[in-house]
């Protein structure tokens, strides 16, 4: 908490730096970030769970305040207009002293439509930022989500300041709590649905705090990416698991993921080799480096595993020619993190927004962005086993390429991702994961 506080105060002159030079862009007067409002499920009186605008929570540590605004200049103290409604059904976010108060002015409103009282009445000069257009159009904005206010925006969220990058270091502590108890009860041969219990116990989350889904997969279940079933059985044999979780801290996420084998055999021999592989792509983050650059040496890598392994008959070279690589590493190197999982920024070129493309080759890139200070990645490289890829493969003209029979020994254990959360520092890399033992 020290180092929050200590932080914070430079955060807030930041933000308000990148606030006054997105504001000059479009020549606007300032911008009213909406903190968002709850979606009612169709037909329904509840609503599915809040999650709070990037934008809002980027100024402030409050996750859970729908119906809240911030006006915002960059240069005047920021207007907070709080909700804090009188109501007997659901439990109140009630505003404590706190060491983010003293850097706005808080107005209390009791009422979701007392907010216009608040606001502008000339709304000319203010942008509305937030994802309610109908609840701003209603407001009287005009301008709502200009375009080029929010790519400079969007372009500096790359860059974290010290309290941001303090507050990942915190997420990525709680993460680790959590893939420490996954573990321990996978060894003891519990099912997805007990190990994603004990995750969330850990951490002490809930399913909906987590900043994604969490992956938690036994055996083949591992070679789907997004896998998020969660059987309640144990499964016949524990052959391998792969857990892809994470945890949120004031709004930022962490994203971890780790892959094991119940035996000592060689899907843990795997295991070893990609454990290498992916910290010699952290060690290739390095600033002035294009992050595609990066992920293609490391696809190459992986080149290289599937040659050691003989699941390939042919160099690694001849493989990356032929793109068959792509069938065992369909995915990309990692993605920027922060305020969501998936950070925005990362296909930007400039403060314009100039869109830079992945390759033909590489479409499933979540970043083309050149690596520079401050900067928050994931590095995630991945070795799978998918029935359908494998299927694609083997009735291509390349399926001589392929020792299917080395291939199918390793179907049933899925597959192996490792991910560690990096900040990139000037004259080193920060593993804000492996530095939590993990």
């Amino acid at each position: 908490m020290n180092e929050l506080l200590k932080h914070y105060p430079a955060h807030i002159t930041e933000l308000q730096k990148r606030s006054k030079s997105a504001l000059q862009r479009d020549n606007l007067q300032g911008l009213v970030i909406h903190s968002g409002q709850e979606i009612k499920v169709f037909l329904d009186d509840y609503g599915y769970p809040f999650k709070v605008n990037p934008h809002f929570k980027v100024w402030l540590p409050l996750t859970n305040l729908p119906n809240s605004w911030l006006i915002v200049n960059g240069e005047d103290k920021p207007t907070l207009i709080y909700y804090q409604p009188v109501d007997f059904w659901h439990k109140v976010e009630v505003l404590e002293d706190c060491y983010w108060n003293e850097h706005f002015n808080i107005k209390i409103i009791t009422n979701a439509t007392d907010v216009d009282k608040l606001l502008p009445y000339d709304k000319k000069g203010f942008a509305y930022i937030g994802e309610h257009i109908e609840v701003a159009k209603a407001l009287g904005f005009e301008s709502i989500n200009p375009e080029s206010p929010l790519n400079y925006i969007h372009y500096h969220r790359a860059y974290k300041t010290k309290y941001e990058q303090e507050c990942m270091r915190c997420s990525n502590a709680i993460a680790v709590k959590g893939h420490k108890a996954a573990k321990a009860l996978f060894l003891e041969g519990a099912s997805e649905f007990d190990i994603q219990q004990a995750y969330l116990k850990a951490t002490e989350h809930t399913c909906n705090d987590t900043p994604y889904g969490n992956i938690v997969a036994l055996n083949k279940n591992a070679s789907i990416l997004h896998y998020t079933a969660l059987e309640k059985s144990v499964p016949q044999a524990h052959r391998s698991f792969l857990i892809d979780a994470g945890a949120s801290f004031n709004g930022y996420a962490s994203d971890i993921t780790r892959t094991y084998s119940f035996k000592r055999d060689k899907f843990a021999e795997l295991i070893t080799r990609m454990n290498t592989l992916m910290l010699n792509a952290v060690d290739g983050l390095k600033p002035g480096v294009n992050y595609v650059d990066l992920h293609i040496q490391t696809y190459k890598d992986v080149g290289n595993v599937l040659a050691e392994f003989g699941f390939i008959n042919v160099t690694a070279e001849q493989a990356f020619e032929a793109g068959i690589i792509s069938t065992f590493f369909p995915h990309g190197l990692g993605h920027h993190l922060g305020l969501q999982t998936h950070d925005v920024g990362g296909f930007m070129a400039d403060e314009r927004g100039t869109h830079v493309a992945s390759p033909d080759e590489h479409p499933f890139l979540r970043t083309s962005r050149v690596i520079e200070v401050n900067q928050v990645f994931t590095i995630e490289p991945g070795l799978y086993f998918i029935d359908s890829l494998l299927g694609d493969l083997k009735a291509s003209k390349h399926s001589s390429m392929v020792n299917w029979s080395a291939v199918e020994e390793m179907r049933v254990y899925g597959g192996i991702r490792i991910e560690d959360n990096i900040i990139v520092h000037q004259l080193h890399n920060e593993n804000m994961t492996r530095d939590l033992e993990l």
